[in-house]
């Protein structure tokens, strides 16, 4: 694998997760975050994670072991992507910040270095745009829990090289992934499809068709998909879904992603989902 070491920008759900495979994969990992306590939870979230993985056999005691000796938490931006092979970024879902990251760190790395986004929707062309190599820049979206999730979802843009492709392709088969090519379009392939089925799951609570935990049935049991689609946005956040709606409402000229009434209430008054403790349903 070409890929040995990985710079992952952004300690939150994504990042840890990310740093997580990377380095049962066999890469030495930098995890950073500006917040130096939120690179701390991250760290203890990769290693509760792996002791769970220990617990119920699906990993060796001495392969976490090794594996958490491959990853530090790094505070200093710069030190973090220094001599790394790919740097990820897992920061929020806001173009000028991606953008500005990007345009900071190219400096720093060799010009073989890959830098990867794990957005879910927005331009990959947009966000490489903002350096001097766009022809390194690709899309990574991986998907939560990321070390249970098999699909890595591999993005595209116009300028991104054939070469860089294939290093992703390998890093993700190395870290254990399925690996989908898409271009760069918006909403790529998942975004696309399953916020469209979330925001019409919504507007059947709105009219009263059925309730969130019927309507999440009816998926799991009628189309075997794994969660529902309203426990699902739960779990992504209303907030975060809301935002992504409305930018492919807007990118792809489709109604079908406009965020209903009862989603934009809901975010209004603080019920965000799992991670505020209510959404559509009861997380305490």
């Amino acid at each position: 694998m070409s890929v040995q070491s990985v710079a992952v920008l952004g300690a939150g759900t994504m990042g840890h997760g990310i740093a997580h495979v990377s380095a049962v994969a066999g890469c030495s990992v930098t995890l950073y975050d500006v917040s130096p306590e939120a690179a701390k939870r991250g760290l203890a979230s990769i290693e509760r994670n792996m002791d769970k993985g220990v617990a119920r056999g699906k990993l060796d005691a001495a392969d976490r072991d090794a594996a958490l000796g491959r990853i530090r938490a790094v505070a200093d931006l710069q030190e973090a992507v220094t001599g790394a092979d790919l740097v990820v970024e897992a920061v929020p879902e806001k173009l000028a910040l991606k953008q500005e990251l990007f345009r900071t760190v190219e400096p720093w790395v060799g010009r073989d270095t890959i830098l990867g986004t794990n957005t879910s929707s927005l331009s990959v062309g947009a966000i490489a745009s903002a350096t001097e190599h766009p022809d390194r820049v690709i899309g990574l979206h991986f998907f939560n829990p990321v070390h249970i999730m098999k699909l890595l979802e591999i993005i595209v843009a116009e300028h991104t090289t054939e070469a860089v492709l294939e290093r992703c392709r390998a890093y993700g088969e190395a870290i254990g992934k399925q690996c989908i090519t898409v271009k760069d379009f918006p909403g790529f392939a998942t975004s696309r499809l399953g916020v469209c089925l979330g925001m019409e799951a919504i507007r059947m609570v709105e009219q009263g068709v059925a309730s969130p935990e019927d309507i999440d049935a009816a998926m799991v049991l009628g189309y075997r998909h794994p969660v529902g689609p309203l426990k699902l946005t739960d779990m992504v956040g209303l907030d975060v879904r809301m935002h992504i709606g409305e930018y492919l409402a807007k990118e792809l000229g489709n109604a079908a992603f406009e965020p209903p009434a009862l989603m934009r209430q809901m975010v209004a008054d603080g019920k965000l989902g799992k991670k505020a403790g209510a959404g559509f349903y009861d997380w305490d």
